[in-house]
C-alpha cells in the first residue's frame, strides 16, 4: 500500500471519526485547500477498493467508509504497518533533532539535507525553528562554515528537550502507541516515532505498572506518559554512549528523595531483563523527574504539606477577592491544587519544564481568569516565576471549581481525559451542564479504561484518539467546544433511545448556595454517614491528644522514640519500632521543621497505627533540624500526626485541617508552639467547629 502522509492522516480521521467529517473540516484540520483534499480523496478511493471498502458521503456532506468490520479492521492493521512515501514537517524536524543528538562531531548541512529529502535552504529554516525550541532548555546549535552544525549543552537538558519535543508534537501518537503496546511484537525492530525501541517501552510500561502504585502515588496520565518516555530516553542514551556528567545533576539529590526507592526498584528490573545498568547519577536524574510529576488523585496528597497548604489558601483567597466569588471553603479545589502545586513548585525550582497543550486555548477562552490567576500567583509566591504552561494548569482547577457551581444535572458517560485533574473535572462538569438527559458521569484514565466493563456506559468521550470501541467513542476538546457539544448530541440521538433512561430533575436557583457548590448526597443515609464519620474522627483525635514532656533527651531521635513508646503504652499503635523507623525514614527524605517556628511536624501512615492521632512532644532542649524550606530550624516541639495505612476521604479532610491550621496565622503558630495542652486543645476544638460548619451547614 503506497500512500502519502496526508492520505494516511485522512484515512485515520475517517476510521476514528467516520460520519462526522466533511471535505471542509478535513481541509481545515490539515490546513490545506478543499481542492487538495478532493484530490487526495480520489487516491484514497482507489486504496479502499483493494480492501472491498467504499468512500461514501451523507446528505449533510459528511464522509464515511462503508464496508464490513473485518475489512475495516484489516485496513487499520495495514495502516499501522505502512510507511508513508513522504514525511510531515514535524517528522523531518524530529529526525533533524535526533541526528544532532546522536552525533559526536559536527554534521555537514549538505548530506544532512539529503538525508531529510529537503533543500539546504529548508534545512536552515528547520535549524532556526529547532534552535528557538531548544533555547528554553539551555541548549544551542552552533553553525560554522566549513565545519558544520552541532548541538551543544548539558546531557540532562538534551534529554528533557527531546522528551518535551515528543510530548508537544507527538502527544496523541505517543499515547496511542503506548495504549497499543500489549499487541506489539516484542521482537520488532521498527522504532516507534523514529526513536523508541518497542521492547524497551513494553518492559518499561510493565515495570512501572507493577511498581508505581506500590511505591509511589499514581501519576496523572499526562505525567505517566512523560515519565515513561523519559525512562526510555535515559536508557537509550546510556546505551548509545551519552551518560550524564557531574554538571547534569546535584549529588545531594541522590538517595534523599521520596521517589528514589521506586527508581532503584525499576532499575534492577531493567538490569535483569534488558541488561542495562543505570548509574547512581542516572537514577537520581529519573528520581528528580518523577518527583516533579503531578499526582493522579487529589486523595493521594500528603496531609503534612503545611507551608504549601498555607500558600494555597492565600491563593484561593486572592482569586476569590478579585472574582468576587468565595471559593475559600471549596475543599475539592484545595485538594486539587495541593495535588498539582507541590510537584509544580518542585519542577519550577529544578528547572524541569512542563508541557501543557491547552495553554493558548485556556488563555483565549478564559482571559480574565488567566490574568487573575497569574497575578495571584505572583502575589502569593513572590520568589517563584510561574511559566504560562503552569498557570494554565492552575486556571483549569479554578475553572473546574467555578463550573461546578453551575452544575445542574448528571450524565451517563465515561470520560477518558489524560490531560490532568483540573481538565478532567472541567470536562465532566461541562457535560453535566450541557447534557442533562444523561444520567451519570465517570472519569477514568487510559490505564484504568482497559480494566473496565465499557458496556456499562452509553458513550465514551476522550481527549485523545482511541482505537475503535464497541460503544460510541467521541474525540473531544477538554474544554468541550460548541462543535463537540453538537457532535455529542448527534450521537446521543442515535443511541439514547435504547440505552438511556430519561432523567427528570428540577432546580430552584434560590436554594443554591452562593458561596460554595452544593454537596451531593444520594440519600439521607449518605449524609448522616459522612456526618458520623467526621464526628468519629474528630472525637478520636481529641480523645487521644496530649502534650508530653520529654526532658533530658539526648537528641531528636530520642525525643521521637520516647513519644512513640508513650503512644504504644496508650494502645494507639501496635508496633512502636515500625512506626519509629518509618518516621525516621520520612525525616531523611525531606525537611520537617516548620520555618520561623520551634516546631517540626513528624508523620507517617502505617498498618500498625490503630487510629488517626495527633500528639505533641515538648523538649527542654532545642535540636537543629532541616526545615521544609531547606534551611535549618531549632526545634523543641515535635508534632506527631499518625494515621492507618488506608485513610478515608473524611479522615484525609480532618488531618488536612490540623496541618493547615498550624501556620494559619501568627496566633495559631504561637498556640501550637506553646506546649500548653489546654490552650492547644481549645484551638483544635475551634478549628474543628469551623470545619464542621463549612462542611455541612448552608448559608
Amino acid at each position: 500500500m503506497f500512500i502519502t502522509n496526508r492520505e494516511k492522516t485522512i484515512l485515520e480521521l475517517l476510521i476514528k471519526t467516520g460520519g462526522r467529517h466533511t471535505s471542509l473540516s478535513i481541509a481545515t484540520y490539515l490546513q490545506v485547500s478543499v481542492r487538495t483534499v478532493h484530490r487526495d480523496l480520489k487516491k484514497i478511493e482507489n486504496s479502499l477498493d483493494r480492501f472491498g471498502l467504499k468512500l461514501k458521503e451523507k446528505e449533510n456532506g459528511s464522509l464515511y467508509i462503508d464496508g464490513s468490520d473485518e475489512a475495516i479492521f484489516k485496513l487499520v492493521q495495514t495502516l499501522s504497518r505502512v510507511e508513508p512515501l513522504d514525511l510531515s514537517v514535524k517528522e523531518r524536524k524530529l529526525l533533524l533533532f535526533l541526528n544532532l543528538l546522536r552525533a559526536h562531531d559536527p554534521l555537514k548541512t549538505g548530506p544532512l539535507a539529503k538525508d531529510l529529502s529537503v533543500s539546504v535552504t529548508t534545512l536552515l529554516a528547520y535549524l532556526d525553528d529547532l534552535a528557538d525550541w531548544i533555547g528554553d532548555f539551555g541548549l544551542e546549535i552552533s553553525r560554522k562554515r566549513g565545519v558544520g552544525v552541532q548541538l551543544g549543552g548539558p546531557e540532562s537538558a538534551k534529554r528533557k528537550a527531546l522528551g518535551n519535543f515528543f510530548l508537544f508534537y507527538f502527544n496523541e501518537e505517543l499515547i496511542e502507541a503506548i495504549f497499543q503496546l500489549s499487541g506489539t511484537d516484542q521482537e520488532s525492530e521498527k522504532l516507534i516515532l523514529h526513536y523508541f525501541k518497542p521492547n524497551y517501552l513494553i518492559e518499561i510500561e510493565q515495570t512501572i505498572k507493577k511498581n508505581i502504585g506500590k511505591m509511589y502515588a499514581e501519576l496523572a496520565d499526562s505525567d505517566y506518559v512523560g515519565f515513561m518516555i523519559q525512562v526510555c530516553i535515559t536508557m537509550q542514551r546510556c546505551e548509545s554512549g551519552f551518560p550524564l556528567t557531574e554538571e547534569d545533576i546535584e549529588d545531594e539529590w541522590s538517595g534523599k528523595m521520596e521517589a528514589f526507592p521506586l527508581i532503584e526498584k525499576i532499575s534492577d528490573v531493567f538490569a535483569e531483563h534488558l541488561s542495562i545498568a543505570l548509574s547512581e547519577r542516572e537514577k537520581a536524574f529519573l528520581a528528580v523527574f518523577l518527583k516533579g510529576s503531578r499526582l493522579q488523585n487529589a486523595e493521594s496528597v500528603y496531609y503534612d504539606s503545611v507551608i504549601t497548604g498555607k500558600a494555597i489558601k492565600k491563593l484561593i483567597q486572592h482569586v476569590s477577592q478579585q472574582l468576587k466569588v468565595d471559593l475559600t471553603d471549596d475543599f475539592s479545589l484545595f485538594q486539587g491544587l495541593m495535588a498539582h502545586l507541590e510537584p509544580s513548585l518542585f519542577r519550577i525550582r529544578k528547572n524541569l519544564s512542563s508541557f501543557n497543550p491547552l495553554t493558548e486555548q485556556v488563555r483565549t477562552q478564559y482571559p480574565v481568569l488567566f490574568s487573575v490567576t497569574a497575578s495571584s500567583l505572583r502575589e502569593v509566591f513572590k520568589q517563584i516565576e510561574f511559566p504560562d504552561d503552569e498557570v494554565a494548569y492552575i486556571v483549569l482547577h479554578f475553572g473546574s471549581a467555578l463550573e461546578q457551581r453551575k452544575q445542574v444535572s448528571e450524565v451517563h458517560t465515561l470520560v477518558v481525559c489524560p490531560t490532568g485533574i483540573g481538565a478532567s473535572k472541567m470536562l465532566a462538569t461541562r457535560l453535566k451542564k450541557e447534557m442533562p438527559e444523561l444520567s451519570s458521569v465517570e472519569i477514568a484514565s487510559i490505564k484504568d479504561m482497559g480494566q473496565m466493563d465499557l458496556e456499562n456506559f452509553d458513550m465514551i468521550l476522550s481527549t485523545v484518539h482511541l482505537p475503535k470501541q464497541k460503544i460510541p467513542c467521541i474525540f473531544v476538546n477538554p474544554l468541550l467546544s460548541k462543535e463537540n457539544i453538537t457532535e455529542i448530541h448527534a450521537t446521543m440521538e442515535q443511541s439514547a433511545k435504547k440505552k438511556i433512561r430519561p432523567v427528570y430533575f428540577s432546580q430552584n436557583k434560590e436554594n443554591v448556595s452562593k458561596r460554595r457548590p452544593e454537596r451531593k448526597f444520594h440519600t439521607l443515609d449518605d449524609l448522616m454517614e459522612e456526618m458520623d464519620a467526621s464526628e468519629r474522627t474528630i472525637r478520636e483525635i481529641l480523645k487521644n491528644f496530649s502534650v508530653t514532656q520529654v526532658p533530658n533527651a539526648e537528641n531528636m531521635e530520642k525525643s521521637i522514640e520516647l513519644m512513640v513508646d508513650h503512644m504504644f503504652r496508650r494502645g494507639l499503635i501496635r508496633d512502636a519500632d515500625a512506626v519509629f523507623q518509618k518516621l525516621m525514614v520520612r525525616e531523611r527524605m525531606a525537611g520537617l521543621g516548620i520555618p520561623e517556628t520551634n516546631m517540626a511536624l513528624f508523620h507517617c501512615r502505617d498498618q500498625s497505627v490503630k487510629t488517626v492521632s495527633f500528639q505533641i512532644a515538648h523538649s527542654d532542649r532545642h535540636f537543629a533540624l532541616r526545615g521544609m524550606d531547606g534551611r535549618n530550624v531549632n526545634v523543641s516541639n515535635f508534632l506527631l500526626l499518625l494515621a492507618p495505612e488506608h485513610l478515608t476521604l473524611v479522615q484525609q479532610e480532618v488531618l488536612s485541617t490540623i496541618s493547615s491550621s498550624l501556620v494559619e496565622d501568627s496566633e495559631s503558630t504561637l498556640i501550637f508552639a506553646s506546649a500548653n495542652e489546654k490552650i492547644i486543645r481549645a484551638k483544635m476544638e475551634e478549628t474543628f467547629y469551623q470545619f464542621l460548619l463549612n462542611k455541612f451547614s448552608k448559608d
